[in-house]
């Protein structure tokens, strides 16, 4: 038996000619239609289920004081060191995402206590990156 099909790769469509043998042609014959029973339907109580709890993102937490990565990607460039002052909006940190570059930004003034990454190191969505006093 001989079928055509249509079948769709990457948004292209190819028509193709398949020929099945006796077993399997035998297989994909079609049935009778299926008798179908009347189905009445139960009045029932919506269910309700509370939501899944929050999952860990892997990465290390942060901790109060830490400037948290945006997302989850490579540190490329640090431009802090510990013991810097820096203002809000200073330019702490670079991260690489998908061929993007992300500039993380400091979200108040204050001092650089500790620089948690090095560049490299791969991070993860609010993993602690720069802790300010």
């Amino acid at each position: 038996m001989i079928k055509k099909l249509r079948v769709t790769v990457d948004g292209k469509s190819y028509d193709v000619t398949v020929e099945l043998d006796d077993e399997s042609a035998a297989a994909a014959a079609p049935s009778a239609p299926p008798i179908l029973a009347p189905v009445t339907m139960a009045s029932a109580a919506p269910v309700v289920s509370a939501p899944p709890p929050p999952t860990s993102s892997g990465g290390a937490a942060s901790a109060p004081g830490d400037v948290p990565s945006p997302l989850a990607g490579r540190v490329t460039a640090i431009n802090v060191t510990a013991g810097q002052a820096v203002k809000e909006g200073d330019h702490l940190l670079t991260l690489e995402a998908m061929k993007m570059n992300t500039f993380v930004m400091a979200p108040r003034a204050g001092k650089v206590r500790e620089v948690k990454v090095a560049v490299g190191t791969a991070v993860e969505e609010g993993q602690g990156l720069v802790s300010l006093e």
